[in-house]
């Protein structure tokens, strides 16, 4: 009897376009393909054909994010986590960093940034206070132990009311005055200007090189829809520090990564079709008014299957980006609800188990004594229906 895999496939009806436990960016078919090419050959990961001898592994995908982003070099880790650590182990260890207390983020896993920085054996120099930091107060903590400044975007929560924080090109100038190398860690940062896709915007990488600031990180897996990668991009000068610290071995990407980014970053030289080859930004992008209509298209065979014991209907909802990339926006989108007839949550619970035991497990979210399904996120409507309805 053959072993199911312990990754299985699923469908993220949850609403979260890019969920964490379930594995965040559908990688595109490009990249699905250069990973299958990359597996089944040998391939010139370390190998300079022109020299025949040995090469970087990070060479051709950093020639590709200069092209994209202007800037002069980059860095390929396993993911942004690894990208921040190996940036301030590098360029900081046993000096100060300063970074302003309203970004000292906790990602998922209890990842914190003063935590990173005693791993990378740096000293937090915190400045500011949570809601409102000034020039002024990063100024005023620059001493001869500073060896960077540090920008955190805070990608997975927002401080609203009263707060002010400084912006890159006003450290860009400070950093200068007192030649420190200004780093930002973007969390997810998109290659693209979202708000003309009709999402919320969000900063983009190439924007901050443009700005002046010296190194940039953000994940491969998230807004930019590719596979779990960190990338580091910036000053050829303190690339080369990256490249030359022991971490990097550790930190360093297979073949197959760098297949499916290097895959997923030459789709961005065409933005224009984006919205067609990339799997997250159509799922981003997606017409709440087409998402209703395949709600109506699915309703008749989910009620016939589930009427008797559940009251099934269609109603609005929010989905959300997910993966800490914008928190508080929200996408319009619709769902397929299950509301038990006998108003018991012990109903829901076993229908959500049985769902989730499926061969291709279905999975939703329990909310307001209903299960919902929100559609959002579903390509292949015919295998749904086969999984739903015996």
């Amino acid at each position: 009897m053959r072993e199911a895999s312990a990754l299985k496939p699923v469908f993220n009806l949850t609403g979260t376009v890019l969920h964490t436990n379930l594995g965040r960016a559908q990688l595109c078919d490009a990249a699905i393909e250069a990973v299958t090419q990359t597996m089944r050959q040998p391939v010139t990961l370390e190998y300079a054909l022109d020299e025949a001898g040995r090469g970087h592994r990070d060479r051709a995908l950093a020639q590709l994010l200069c092209e994209l982003t202007g800037a002069e070099d980059a860095c390929i880790v396993n993911n942004n986590a690894a990208a921040v650590l190996l940036m301030l182990a590098a360029l900081a260890s046993g000096k100060g960093v300063i970074v302003s207390r309203g970004e000292l983020v906790e990602i998922g896993g209890a990842f914190r940034i003063p935590d990173v920085m005693r791993q990378a054996g740096c000293q937090l120099i915190e400045v500011g206070t949570t809601n409102r930091t000034h020039l002024a107060d990063y100024r005023h903590a620059i001493t001869d132990d500073c060896s960077l400044l540090m920008k955190v975007h805070t990608s997975n929560y927002q401080i609203q009311g009263f707060t002010h924080a400084v912006d890159e090109a006003e450290l860009v100038a400070l950093a200068k005055e007192h030649a420190l190398p200004l780093i930002t860690d973007l969390g997810s940062g998109s290659l693209i200007d979202l708000a003309e896709q009709g999402l919320p915007a969000e900063p983009m990488p190439q924007s901050l090189i443009a700005a002046g600031v010296d190194l940039v990180s953000f994940s491969g897996d998230k807004l930019l829809g590719g596979p779990q990668a960190g990338i580091i991009i910036g000053k050829k000068a303190l690339i080369d520090r990256l490249q030359q610290h022991p971490l990097k071995r550790a930190l360093r990407v297979d073949k197959m990564t760098l297949a499916a980014l290097e895959a997923t970053l030459k789709l961005y030289r065409h933005p224009e079709r984006l919205g067609d080859n990339l799997p997250t930004l159509r799922q981003l992008t997606r017409k709440a008014h087409d998402i209703l209509q395949q709600a109506e298209r699915l309703m008749p065979a989910l009620e016939t299957a589930y009427g008797d014991d559940f009251l099934v209907e269609t109603a609005a909802c929010s989905s959300q980006i997910g993966s800490g990339s914008l928190p508080v926006e929200r996408l319009p989108s619709f769902a397929v609800t299950f509301t038990p007839r006998d108003g018991r949550g012990s109903s829901l619970n076993s229908l959500a188990q049985r769902w989730r035991q499926l061969p291709r497990p279905v999975i939703g979210r329990l909310q307001e004594g209903k299960l919902w399904l929100d559609l959002r996120c579903l390509d292949d409507e015919s295998q749904f229906i086969r999984m739903l309805v015996p």
